[in-house]
This record gives structure tokens, C-alpha cells and sequence, in this order.
């Protein structure tokens, strides 16, 4: 099942940057990408993130801005795509533990992002996950 969410999440970051460089709809978007999922994609996932994400991104990106040292707007689109998708998962996943979802983002940003990205994405939603999850953080970091 890890396995079908991890390609899920792959498929939202390519969903997501492709609504932000070519603003097609949240429904054009998942239909042309059903047309190519495999089996292997949990497709449910995919689904759930690419709609929340879209349909959430103002406030995503509220709770992403006090971390930055800069506007989103001039972060690059691949890494605000992970950063979005992850900072939905730390808001809305809470039976993932948020260290599993900075992992899987900072794999993506590694796959997808600039040379040094993951490095970026994994200060970014460190400090997101600190405040979005104050109770598991400290909890996580006292073991």
C-alpha cells in the first residue's frame, strides 16, 4: 500500500504542477491522468490529494508563507507543488506520522526538484510540522 501512495503522491506533484504552469481544472486534470494510472497507483489517494490541494491552496500556502524567507510565488513551482502536497498531508493525514510525509516529500524534491531542493523542502516543512503538529514534534523529539 506504501508503495501505491508513494507513486500516488508522484502523480500529485506532476497533477499540481501542471495546474499551476497550465491552469487546467481540477476535473481535466484527474481525468487526463486516470487515463494513464496503473494498477499500482492508488488512484483514491491520488485523487483526494490533488482535489484538497487544489481546492485548499490559499490556505496551504498561509500556512507555508511564516516559514519561508520569501514568497511562495518565487519558490520554484516543482517545490511549491511538494510543499503544498505536503503541508496537506500534515493538516489533513493525521495517522501519518509527519516525519513520513517530510521523508516522501524530500524524496520527491530529490526526483523532481532542483540540485540542492530537498535540502529547501526539508527545513521548510520541518518548521511547518512544528507548528501544524506542535504535540507529535515534541513528543517525537523527546524519545
Amino acid at each position: 500500500m506504501s508503495h501505491q501512495r508513494r507513486k500516488a503522491r508522484r502523480l500529485t506533484v506532476q497533477a499540481l504542477y501542471q495546474w499551476q504552469i497550465a491552469g487546467h481544472t481540477t476535473t481535466e486534470i484527474i481525468t487526463q491522468f486516470a487515463e494513464h494510472a496503473s494498477r499500482k497507483v492508488d488512484f483514491a489517494y491520488f485523487r483526494e490529494l490533488t482535489e484538497g490541494v487544489i481546492s485548499q491552496h490559499s490556505q496551504l500556502d498561509d500556512q507555508l508563507q511564516p516559514q519561508l524567507n520569501r514568497a511562495l510565488s518565487g519558490v520554484d513551482p516543482v517545490e511549491r507543488a511538494i510543499l503544498r502536497l505536503a503541508t496537506y498531508e500534515l493538516s489533513q493525514r493525521l495517522e501519518i506520522p509527519y516525519r513520513v510525509i517530510i521523508n516522501e516529500a524530500v524524496e520527491l524534491a530529490k526526483r523532481y526538484g532542483a540540485e540542492q531542493g530537498h535540502r529547501f523542502v526539508n527545513g521548510v516543512l520541518d518548521k511547518t510540522a512544528k507548528v501544524l503538529r506542535p504535540q507529535e514534534h515534541v513528543v517525537r523529539n523527546r524519545a
